[in-house]
């Protein structure tokens, strides 16, 4: 029988390979600035059929960082990345990634589109300016649960600064952002 500090260290080491793959994608493998784009499109399209109101929001927004096929790996310990683009007025405005870990009783792959809106200007100009961006630390993110129906584009949204995860079945509940890293890539 294994002892309890081998079965320890063989978990960490899993989850450390799996944390390293998430979060320095081969040069290779990065997304060009027009795959990132039809990225985009094609999770900007997913959302505005899942989420009613959705393009009504999009379109009074100041601005929207769109971060599709988030892939989130856990085996105890865990991390994500995904790369985007922030759109203001319909337009790329610069290309972002999204990076984070995590540890606690989870074990899986999960891929997710991350829609973040800002509602504000002000929010909007300070994530622009930041050289890394940290949710919570930089700026609060509020993520907006609804049920099914529901259309946010008449809802009451006092948030400078609001996200919506989006899985293959819609709009993903219990899920945070906290901590997660948001930078400017140069594409």
């Amino acid at each position: 029988m294994r002892s309890r500090p081998f079965v320890a260290l063989v978990v960490a080491g899993i989850s450390l390979l799996l944390i390293g793959s998430l979060a320095s994608p081969v040069p290779s493998q990065a997304a060009t600035a027009a795959q990132i784009d039809a990225n985009v499109d094609a999770a900007l399209a997913r959302f505005n059929e899942q989420v009613k109101g959705g393009a009504k929001l999009l379109a009074r927004s100041r601005g929207v960082l769109v971060l599709p096929g988030v892939v989130k790996a856990a085996f105890v310990f865990g991390g994500q990345y995904g790369e985007g683009a922030l759109r203001v007025g319909g337009h790329t405005y610069g290309y972002y990634s999204i990076a984070g870990g995590s540890w606690g009783a989870s074990i899986g792959i999960q891929k997710k589109d991350v829609i973040i809106v800002f509602e504000d200007q002000a929010a909007l100009r300070s994530f622009e300016q930041s050289s890394g961006w940290q949710v919570g630390v930089n700026g609060a993110i509020t993520v907006i649960n609804v049920g099914a129906g529901a259309d946010v584009s008449t809802m009451q949204i006092n948030q400078p600064i609001v996200a919506f995860v989006v899985g293959q079945k819609g709009l993903m509940f219990d899920v945070s952002l906290q901590g997660a890293k948001i930078t400017r890539l140069k594409k």
